[in-house]
Order: C-alpha cells, then structure tokens, then sequence
C-alpha cells in the first residue's frame, strides 16, 4: 500500500520513529510527505533522508502559505534541485480563507503549475471552494494550442483530497488528473464519487494527521493535540478497505491496482535532478 498524501513533518506528531514503524508494520511501503512552505521543508527533507525507502520527499508552497518575500521562486527550485526524483505540492487554491489575497494565490499555484509542467514533476494540488477555477485554468490551456494540454505535466496531475462533484471527473481525467481518496471521500455525500473515477487514475491518501476517518475506521488511535484530533497514517489500511468495497473490488485487487498508479505517476520517467 502506498500513501499519496501525507505530513508526517507536523509537529503534532510527538513520537515520529513509533508512527513510522506502525506505518510499516500495517503494510505502508511508500508515502508521499508535502511540505507546505520553506519552514517545514527542512524536517521534510530530513525525514526523507532517514526513511529513504519509505519517504517520497515533495515541497510546495500550500494556499494557506503564500510567500512573503521575491525570493520564494528561487527558494522552491533550489530545494527541488537537491532531490533525485523531485515532486511539487502542496499547493494549489483555497477560497475559504478569510481577507483572501486571491491573486497572488492564484500567481503562486500558477507558478508551481508551470514549474511541475515544464519538468513533468509530480504535482500535488489542493483544491478548496475553487473547482470553477480549476477548470477556467485548464480550460485556458487546452484552448491556447492545437496539442491536448501541452502546458500541463505529461503524467498527470494529483488531485489531493478529492471532493469535488462527480460531473467534473471526466474533464479533469481527460486533462491528466489523478484523483486522491481519503477520509472524507467516506463521507455519505461523496461516496458517490467514487464509482465515477477510472480505476488506473485512483490513488489513496491518509493526509495525516488531518482528515481522521470516522470512529469505526480508526485503527490506530493518537491522543488529541490541543483539541484537535489526529490522524495517524496507518489508519489508511481501513480506508482503503472501504473505497474497495464502493468499486465491488477486494482488497487486494485495489491495492495491486493503486500501486500501478502510485508507480506510474510518482516514479516512472523520474531522472536524477541536475
């Protein structure tokens, strides 16, 4: 089983070593860790290099985080440049902030877009109250040339957490979207999203320690940190379990199917970053 998303660098997370071994030990092979702006890459990229055979390192600047500074293009692509198989996220669009600058959000997911696009780096993308934008992006460069989505990543793109309605699945398929499942895919009124993605495009995420599942999937109880809860990233087993039974697959089937996709987005055609 593999985690496509994933913060193992919160520092709500007291005993990291016990969390990994548990990861391990439910069966958890590779993750994908997304820092979310230049304060938290430091611990991402230590993590990755104590767990390289676990950890996937990505680095982005996330919609909460939009930088502060001139200097941020240059910060992001000099971290990207210390890793062998570079990958891009969190980042993307979220309208439900409060005195939201939304163009230079707009402006910093745009960036990293191209970035991800001219490199084909894996991209992870947050998407908040935004699919409308989404859509009017893609829709813009599909438009600018005769090629189909010349300026996005060839492999695709990965849309974490997915919960946008089910009628923009094909659009987002045909533009290269991987759509990520977590908790609150469970939730009554997303289920029905499920059975509208293409199998080779679904990926399965814990977003740990957001996103706890509900009470009956947890598995592997955290104590809250100052009133929030936490998820611990080995509950992704019995999520999993559950999407599976939505697709009428066992077990075994959608995890031999996830990590195809997991493969083919997040490793295949990765070269040495020079």
């Amino acid at each position: 089983m593999q985690d496509a998303h994933l913060h193992l660098q919160d520092p709500k997370f007291q005993n990291i070593n016990n969390i990994i071994q548990d990861m391990r030990t439910a069966g958890i092979q590779k993750c994908v860790v997304n820092g979310t702006s230049p304060h938290d890459w430091p611990r991402v990229k230590e993590l990755a290099r104590t767990h390289p055979d676990l950890i996937i390192p990505s680095y982005g600047f996330h919609p909460w985080n939009t930088p502060d500074n001139n200097n941020w293009k240059k910060l992001l692509i000099n971290q990207l440049k210390q890793e062998k198989t570079p990958c891009i996220g969190e980042c993307g669009l979220d309208r439900s902030i409060h005195n939201l600058d939304t163009n230079t959000q707009e402006q910093t997911f745009l960036y990293q877009l191209n970035l991800a696009t001219q490199k084909n780096y894996p991209l992870s993308i947050h998407i908040v109250k935004a699919w409308g934008s989404l859509l009017d992006i893609l829709r813009a460069r599909k438009a600018s040339s005769t090629q189909p989505h010349p300026d996005l990543p060839k492999r695709g793109f990965l849309l974490h957490a997915y919960n946008g309605p089910p009628d923009i699945i094909p659009e987002l398929t045909k533009a290269g979207a991987y759509f990520s499942l977590a908790a609150n895919t469970l939730n009554k009124n997303k289920l029905h999203n499920i059975p509208h993605i293409p199998i080779n495009r679904i990926l399965i995420e814990s977003d740990a320690p957001n996103l706890l599942p509900p009470k009956e999937l947890i598995t592997h109880p955290l104590n809250s940190h100052q009133n929030t809860p936490i998820n611990h990233p080995a509950n992704l087993i019995a999520i999993s379990t559950q999407i599976a039974t939505q697709l009428n697959l066992s077990t075994q089937e959608l995890n031999k199917q996830i990590t195809k996709n997991f493969s083919r987005f997040f490793l295949e055609n990765q070269h040495p970053n020079h």
